[in-house]
């Protein structure tokens, strides 16, 4: 075991800035120190660890497979510390300059945005970005603190990632005024002969509403697969194509069009959405103040989002 009281954490601070910068000009810049000391800092790393830790490559600094096997483990570590260092610390969004990154769907950003821009006009110093990431990478960038939080359904993440319920969506079917084929609330054998518009992005795949048709034993056929709801509810108003999306955001969306929206033919499972953040964020100001901007955005939207 390491003695920790003769171990210098700056010096791993300058580890997890050189792999993230790429180089110790960058890490010197990020950092503000000079790159005299960057490079002081480097040779004691590399005594520590026994290793050269980045070789040269041309112009530029390549990392040995061992600070490599580094990386994830030092950047949690230090995110971690940084939230047992700001437990209890008084965030005022007000004076306390802050920027947050949070992970959700397309959709959800049109619920949740206009609310949380709202609320930015009175946190002057606060920045907020919005991303989307591979749903198998959002644990491991709240763990190192590149996330601050996720909007997202249901995962199968480890203890350390903290949950709250938001929200349980309800399903609809949405089709053109004077559909041919679908006057009157739809039965499950008509819903089924329906030519089917499906909002996904993956390229293969049964959608949520598929597999519980597949628990009745059937199943209907998409003709056409697309990326967003805005497209899809355009293709709708001028075709036959039907669409089956959660129900509040599709009555938003309708406000521009003149789309009929009908019950399910058949009784569908909620589909559960959740706000996930860090164990080691638990205490910290900033994303208390963050997890509370958005639980209210999402109190106050309509967020049935697949």
């Amino acid at each position: 075991m390491v003695n920790l009281s003769r171990v210098d954490l700056n010096l791993l601070v300058v580890l997890d800035t050189i792999l993230n910068e790429g180089g110790v000009s960058r890490a010197a810049a990020r950092l503000n120190l000079t790159q005299p000391t960057i490079s002081h800092a480097l040779a004691r790393l590399r005594e520590q660890f026994d290793d050269p830790l980045f070789v040269r490559q041309g112009r530029t600094l390549a990392p040995t497979p061992l600070a490599r096997s580094l990386r994830e483990p030092l950047a949690a570590a230090l995110h971690s510390l940084g939230g047992v260092l700001s437990t209890g610390r008084r965030f005022d969004p007000v004076q306390t300059g802050a920027t947050f990154t949070v992970a959700m769907r397309d959709p959800m950003e049109l619920i949740v945005l206009p609310a949380l821009a709202r609320q930015l006009a009175a946190a002057p110093q606060v920045e907020l970005r919005s991303v989307q990431l591979r749903r198998r990478g959002i644990e491991a960038a709240l763990a190192d603190g590149s996330l601050d939080a996720a909007i997202d359904m249901a995962l199968p993440f480890s203890d350390r990632v903290r949950r709250h319920k938001v929200v349980a969506a309800d399903f609809v079917v949405v089709a053109r005024a004077g559909h041919p084929r679908l006057r009157r609330k739809p039965t499950l054998a008509s819903y089924l002969e329906q030519q089917h518009l499906m909002v996904t992005s993956r390229r293969r795949g049964p959608a949520f509403e598929d597999l519980a048709l597949g628990q009745l034993g059937v199943h209907r056929r998409v003709r056409l697969r697309c990326r967003s709801y805005a497209a899809a509810f355009r293709i709708v108003a001028e075709s036959d194509f039907v669409l089956t999306m959660p129900r509040r955001y599709a009555e938003l969306l309708n406000k521009a069009y003149g789309n009929r929206i009908l019950r399910m033919p058949m009784a569908m499972p909620a589909l559960d959405l959740y706000l996930y953040w860090h164990e080691a964020m638990d205490g910290d100001g900033g994303n208390r103040w963050l997890r509370t901007a958005l639980l209210d955005a999402l109190n106050k939207g309509s967020v049935d989002v697949r």
